[in-house]
């Protein structure tokens, strides 16, 4: 597959990095020939600096046979045109961009990106995306990240053992003699900063951040075996009242429980707009930093802080106020991965990065065939992939125990019709069953290859 992705950025380069991995074709555009050079020396991609809106430079980056192109630079217009320019000169089959304003997704302006206006196959949102991350956090409290799968039966978990954690020292293929009845199923273990996928006789230890796959009605009793409580969310700190802000307390007013939001946001102008936009929302205008605003919040009664404003340094450090204040609960925006180890010793609980949300939902447009979802774990370290069972697959009509599948994969959950099972060495995989599997990123091209997942455009 020949793809064009313009913009090196943090997103577009974890594109690439995934799509080169997978022997594609892929050529980088960026205006910046610094990016362009640590894409290309770093990936096995070819680079263009220059404006990818501009005709020259996608001939020159291949577009009049590309099979697809991802607009993801820092500007929507761009990204618009350049999708336009893709469709109307280059007859570009597949196109996907990144748009962040607001205005621009309106559902009343839906018809604008129909192929005989502004032709775009996939708008993406960031923002709507992490704000959608954001509450599923908030739904899984004791969690650091969570993800939906299989139609929403089935749910990732990524906990933290305690030392209080009944489960600890225990090997893994115990958990399924001890929990007969739980649809738990431990598929990634992070130990002393390394990712990797566990095997049966492996045990867990304090300290260990673990990826478990349960079917959501067993969530609260997963959370419990593994230390954690499920303490709803009735009042909740959102700091920060830009796109991600504002469409998180959006949706909490909606929603049919009662729940008390409060948010603070130090930028008048974008508190007012807030103010002006939410019902039932107090909106505080004063810095999320400052103690007394926090008190203003009554930060020490509230079960969650979320802080999603654009500075790391400030989510990071507004969390941890507040949890010192007492705050039961305490998710930051994190862009940056390497601030991602300051959580523990800040004593923050969870975290989102807005890059792993956005480069999940685009990899979940490229693989298509029979994958139906993809979420990026950690810093590309590993994919959890959604796909169905073709006839043709070498996995249809085999036992789980008569799989080989690659060393770092594993099977966390199969839907059947409408059930979703755990997945057990007896378990035959039939034809037109989903299955959901952890892959470490080196393994995920013999994964697809094993799936004989083809990619369709037409």
């Amino acid at each position: 597959m020949k793809v064009i992705i313009c913009g090196a950025g943090q997103v577009g380069w974890q594109i690439a990095r995934h799509l080169a991995g997978e022997k594609n074709d892929v050529t980088v555009v960026d205006s910046n020939p610094e990016l362009v050079q640590r894409a290309t020396e770093s990936l096995d991609v070819q680079g263009i600096s220059g404006f990818a809106s501009y005709p020259d430079i996608l001939t020159r980056a291949g577009a009049r046979d590309a099979d697809m192109i991802i607009a993801a630079t820092h500007s929507d217009e761009v990204n618009m045109v350049t999708c336009q320019i893709a469709h109307s000169v280059f007859a570009v089959p597949r196109k996907i961009a990144r748009l962040r304003s607001q205005s621009y997704l309106d559902a009343i302006y839906s018809d604008l990106y129909r192929r005989d206006h502004m032709p775009i196959d996939v708008v993406i949102s960031p923002e709507r995306e992490v704000a959608e991350a954001a509450l599923r956090r908030l739904s899984a409290p004791s969690a650091f990240e969570t993800e939906l799968f299989l139609e929403d039966k089935s749910q990732l978990l990524g906990l933290m053992l305690e030392d209080d954690c009944p489960v600890l020292n225990t090997p893994l293929r115990q958990l399924t003699d001890l929990f007969s009845t739980l649809s738990a199923v431990v598929v990634g273990v992070r130990r002393e900063g390394s990712l990797f996928a566990p095997e049966p006789g492996d045990q867990l230890f304090a300290g260990d951040e673990v990826y478990v796959f349960t079917n959501v009605q067993d969530v609260a009793r997963t959370l419990e075996v593994f230390g954690k409580t499920s303490k709803k969310q009735e009042r909740v700190v959102v700091v920060g009242a830009g796109n991600v802000g504002l469409a998180v307390a959006q949706a909490l007013e909606k929603r049919a429980e009662r729940i008390r939001a409060k948010v603070i946001e130090r930028n008048r102008p974008c508190a007012e707009r807030a103010a002006d936009a939410l019902e039932r929302t107090i909106v505080l205008h004063g810095d999320g930093l400052d103690s007394e605003v926090l008190t203003e919040a009554n930060i020490a009664r509230a079960d969650a802080i979320l802080a999603v404003t654009d500075d790391d340094k400030t989510n990071l450090l507004a969390s941890a106020r507040a949890k010192s204040a007492g705050c039961a609960m305490s998710i930051c925006l994190v862009n940056d991965p390497t601030m991602v180890p300051l959580m523990h010793p800040l004593n923050v609980d969870a975290y989102i990065n807005p890059r792993a949300t956005t480069v999940s939902s685009i990899l979940r447009h490229i693989r298509h065939g029979r994958v139906r979802q993809v979420y990026s774990i950690g810093d590309a370290e590993a994919e959890v992939i959604e796909a169905q069972v073709l006839s043709t697959s070498k996995i249809a009509g085999k036992s789980v125990r008569d799989i080989d599948f690659p060393e770092g994969v594993l099977l966390g959950a199969i839907q059947k019709g409408t059930e979703v099972v755990r997945p057990r060495g007896g378990t035959r995989i039939e034809e037109g069953d989903v299955i959901v599997l952890f892959a470490m990123a080196k393994d995920v091209p013999e994964l697809e290859s094993l799936l004989q997942v083809t990619i369709e455009f037409f």
